[in-house]
Formats: C-alpha cells, sequence, structure tokens
C-alpha cells in the first residue's frame, strides 16, 4: 500500500427511505444515497482486518436507531461479541434488553447435516426446502450480519455442490424478508479472488473489501467499496482505522494509490 494520498471530494450526502446507512461516517461517505435497503452484501477482507468490527458497528447504529438487528455467527462466542462492542464503549446488553439486538451462535456443522439430510429425502433433487438460518421466534430483522461464510464453507469441505444449494437458499430467504445484510468472508490481506466458489460474489449486491496490509514492521488499513447495485459510489481504496472509542474510521477524502493489485 503506498504512502501517497491524494485528496478528493467526499460525495453529497442525501437522505433516502429505500437506502441504508451503515453509521459508519466515512464510509457512508462513499455513497451517493448509502446503501439500497433489502441487499446482501459481501464484507471480504485478511484476518485482524476488521469486518467482524465492521459488522458489530453497523447493527449497533441500526439498533440504537430503533431498527431490529440479528449478529449471526458461526465462529466467536456470544459473550466475545459483546465484549468487542463495550470495548468501543457500545451497550450490547441494553440493546438485546429492547428486542433490537440479538447475538446468537450456530453450529457450522449442524447446518451441514441438516441440508445433508433434506437433500438424502429429496432422492437428489436440486430443489429443497432449507431454511438455511432459524431467527429467533417474532423477530424479523431489519438488519442481519453472517459471521462467516467461510465458516460454513469450510464445514462443507467435498460437498460444493450442497454448499452452493445452501448459499443459494441462505441468500433467497435475506431477500424474501427484506433484511439488509453484510456477509462476511475471509481472504487473503490482498484479495485476487473474493470467495472459494464464486457464487457468493454472483448473488450479492454489494462488495465491501477491507484491506490490512503489512509494510515492513507496520500494518495499514484501507477500504474499498467494489461493487453496490443499484446505488452510485466512489470507486478508490481510501485511508482506514480502527480507533479505540470510535471503532472503524474512514477517511474518504484520503484516497490510496499503488500496492493494492
Amino acid at each position: 500500500m503506498s504512502k501517497i494520498i491524494k485528496k478528493a471530494k467526499s460525495a453529497p450526502k442525501r437522505m433516502n427511505s429505500n437506502f441504508i446507512k451503515t453509521g459508519i461516517h466515512g464510509l457512508d461517505g462513499l455513497m451517493d444515497k448509502g446503501i439500497p435497503k433489502g441487499t446482501a452484501n459481501l464484507v471480504c477482507g485478511g484476518p485482524g482486518s476488521g469486518k467482524t468490527i465492521l459488522g458489530l458497528q453497523t447493527l449497533n447504529y441500526a439498533a440504537s436507531k430503533g431498527q431490529k438487528c440479528i449478529y449471526m455467527t458461526f465462529e466467536e462466542s456470544e459473550d466475545r461479541l459483546r465484549k468487542h462492542m463495550r470495548d468501543f464503549g457500545w451497550s450490547p446488553e441494553k440493546l438485546e434488553k429492547k428486542g433490537l439486538l440479538v447475538i446468537k451462535r450456530y453450529d457450522p456443522f449442524a447446518v451441514t447435516r441438516q441440508v445433508e439430510a433434506l437433500l438424502e429425502k429429496a432422492k437428489g433433487e436440486l430443489l429443497i426446502d432449507v431454511n438455511p438460518i432459524l431467527f429467533p421466534k417474532g423477530f424479523k430483522p431489519d438488519r442481519v450480519v453472517v459471521d462467516s461464510l467461510s465458516a460454513i464453507s469450510a464445514a462443507f469441505v467435498g460437498k460444493e455442490e450442497t454448499y452452493r444449494i445452501y448459499i443459494e437458499q441462505l441468500f433467497r430467504l435475506l431477500e424474501n424478508i427484506g433484511a439488509t445484510s453484510f456477509l462476511i468472508t475471509e481472504s487473503t490481506d490482498i484479495p485476487t479472488k473474493l470467495t472459494e466458489s464464486g457464487v457468493e460474489e454472483f448473488l450479492a449486491d454489494g462488495v465491501i473489501i477491507v484491506y490490512n496490509v503489512q509494510r515492513g514492521n507496520t500494518r495499514e488499513s484501507a477500504i474499498e467499496i467494489l461493487k453496490l447495485r443499484g446505488a452510485s459510489f466512489q470507486k478508490k481504496i481510501v485511508a482506514m482505522q480502527i480507533q479505540g472509542k470510535k471503532g472503524i474510521v474512514v477517511y474518504p477524502e484520503h484516497e490510496v494509490f499503488g500496492g493494492i493489485q
């Protein structure tokens, strides 16, 4: 990642009920109106790049505005995620008590067994009735984070077709309930491809890439909106930091050139 930085004007901010804000001020500044409501968006990046924080931060923002949010974790425990939020000065327990935030852990191998059983029952038919995830009874979320597709994929190793069917059903469910979703996936620090199967980025409406690149003895962070169907956005890679009591801070006026291929 180059140290060369260019000044650029942020896109004008507009309010529109058909779009949502992430609550990450600088990231929202890269978009003309915001993220189209009800869309599915991949959040890609290497280990430690800030993907989980981005997911928690946007849910904390939305829940604080009265929206119903669920963080679906297939890796970290609920308590560890709550601790992450408290470390940034957020109050997950308060939002949970109000019924605005749910943090729920799922077993990816249980998901695999469920899908395989349904496929066996359907005798190999591709059109099967899979319920990819179970929301708490009576809870219809406005915003969803799935962390992560990589953990789900790992549970389907050697069963690529079964995984593809599951992922298609998952995207369909999120679309049908009208939730705006952020689906986290692990990649290399500088992604050469976003996912192993390729089906996720095909189905996704938006793609956000978070970079965490080592240069010498330090690491530099940056963020990019690669794709956003139905919305205009600034096509550039910009500087990003994770700050103690703020979470992710994006600098849309600081464009980073070079070093990211």
